[in-house]
């Protein structure tokens, strides 16, 4: 347990951050269900708009320290790919 009042406020200082980042990352997921929702229900239309609603999200998680420059890419390629491929 933090002992010294510096160790103290970054104990609650860390309380708090994870909780932003924990609804944070629990936004992008929801965004990213959204499109695979769409996916799987063949919608390519809905699955697009999904797509494009999520990647600002999930992009955002990027700035915020959230998510890995090359995660949120990777996802992002990924989703595109599926949604791509529903035209063909």
């Amino acid at each position: 347990m933090a002992n010294s009042p510096q160790a103290k406020k970054r104990a609650r200082t860390a309380a708090r951050r994870t909780e932003i980042n924990k609804n944070r990352r629990t936004r992008i997921k929801t965004f990213i269900r959204r499109v695979e929702e769409a996916i799987a229900g063949g919608d390519q239309a809905a699955a697009a708009e999904a797509l494009k609603n999520a990647q600002p999200e999930i992009m955002r998680g990027v700035t915020k320290g959230v998510l890995h420059k090359a995660t949120a890419s990777r996802k992002v390629s990924r989703l595109a790919k599926r949604v791509k491929a529903m035209a063909a």
